[in-house]
């Protein structure tokens, strides 16, 4: 018996699946082929690590939690969200006071001790096959050791250990790997940037060559696409892929451009820009690309933060994206995602305090395929 979702109608060889967007006709089908699936697979839940006062949040703390708080509701409203939190028993009581009733039955409350709260980079990284779920818990070493990250990365065994994911769990802790380093499109391509995975203090001393059979093998892909360029201003990861660029659906990919010659970040944009053009799909067609607007530039102390549109989270017939209270470019970016998803529900958080400790909307979750969260 192999795993069953409810996906939008597709078309399929022995290779691939390929999907289209037709709201009207969902068909169940039957995943066949190990694979990292795309973001927009069916899923069962989200997790999110709850900031704390232990944590680098302290100083801005009740603005950040206002933000988790958009963020539980608008999860735990469609799908089950599972909160990694070490203190959960208080929580659990802050929580039952700011949100409906109606979305508590979704939330389950994991008590692990915690150094930050970026379950995208320290969350597991689940594979589907016909067994169900591969639960591959990867080393976190806080993007290169820039961090302290040993509880972080005991989190994932616990979550197992406690039977509150289900899949068969896989020990990769001798390879570094970050679930905002990679995209999939589902369908056996991985998208990369080199900036991040051939990092100092990440998988030294492999070269460039040993880190893509590797991330073939691990993730059953057919090949990897690097990408060579756009490393955001005040990013704290060597060049996560999710804060730069993003698979959608039908071969798209939406990326962070800039227009403003006179902004420092022009020139290496644009030539990831150009890179962009010349990534074919497996079939041999260009991608359709699609441009997500520049935020104006945002300040903390002088310092310049990574705001980006790109960060935002796929669910279930919904896209969390992130906003920086700015009416214009905020609707830009809207717009260009709801083009991209065609049919899904488009909702914006307000993200100008994550963006104060480096991060956005979708470095704070991670998301479990249907069958990984009951």
């Amino acid at each position: 018996m192999g795993l069953f979702a409810i996906l939008p109608t597709f078309e399929a060889d022995d290779k691939t699946l390929q999907l289209k967007f037709d709201e009207q006709d969902e068909t169940q089908v039957e995943v066949s082929r190990l694979t990292l699936p795309a973001e927009w697979f069916p899923q069962s839940g989200i997790q999110l690590t709850w900031p704390h006062e232990e944590t680098d949040w302290q100083p801005i703390l009740k603005d950040v939690t206002k933000t988790y708080l958009s963020m539980a509701y608008e999860i735990a409203c469609r799908e089950n969200l599972l909160i990694v939190t070490p203190e959960a028993d208080k929580l659990k009581e802050f929580i039952s006071t700011n949100l409906p009733q109606k979305v508590l039955s979704n939330i389950t409350y994991a008590e692990c001790a915690t150094n930050d709260t970026w379950a995208r980079d320290h969350g597991f990284i689940t594979l589907v096959s016909e067994q169900g779920c591969h639960l591959l818990d990867f080393k976190f070493n806080g993007w290169g050791e820039k961090f302290s990250a040993e509880l972080d990365n005991a989190i994932n065994k616990k979550l197992f250990d406690k039977k509150l994911v289900n899949g068969s769990y896989e020990d990769h802790l001798d390879f570094v790997l970050e679930g905002g380093s990679i995209e999939s499109d589902g369908k056996g391509t991985i998208f990369t940037t080199s900036s991040c995975l051939l990092a100092d203090h990440r998988n030294q001393p492999l070269k460039k060559d040993e880190i893509e059979q590797r991330l073939k093998k691990l993730l059953n892909a057919d090949r990897i696409l690097w990408i060579d360029h756009g490393n955001l201003i005040g990013d704290d990861t060597d060049g996560h892929i999710d804060t730069l660029v993003r698979i959608a659906p039908s071969n798209t990919l939406l990326y962070v451009s800039c227009d403003d010659k006179s902004d420092p970040q022009y020139e290496d944009l644009k030539a990831m820009e150009e890179q962009l053009m010349t990534f074919r799909t497996f079939e041999g067609s260009p991608y359709q690309l699609m441009k997500l607007p520049m935020p104006d530039a945002i300040y903390d102390e002088g310092e310049r933060l990574p705001a980006t549109y790109a960060n935002f989270l796929v669910m279930n017939k919904t896209v969390l994206f992130p906003t920086y209270h700015q009416r214009y470019k905020d609707e830009e970016a809207r717009k260009t995602i709801q083009k991209a998803f065609k049919g899904y529900d488009i909702v914006g958080i307000d993200c100008r305090p994550l963006i104060r400790q480096h991060g956005s909307l979708h470095c704070c979750t991670m998301q479990y395929p249907a069958g990984c969260i009951q």
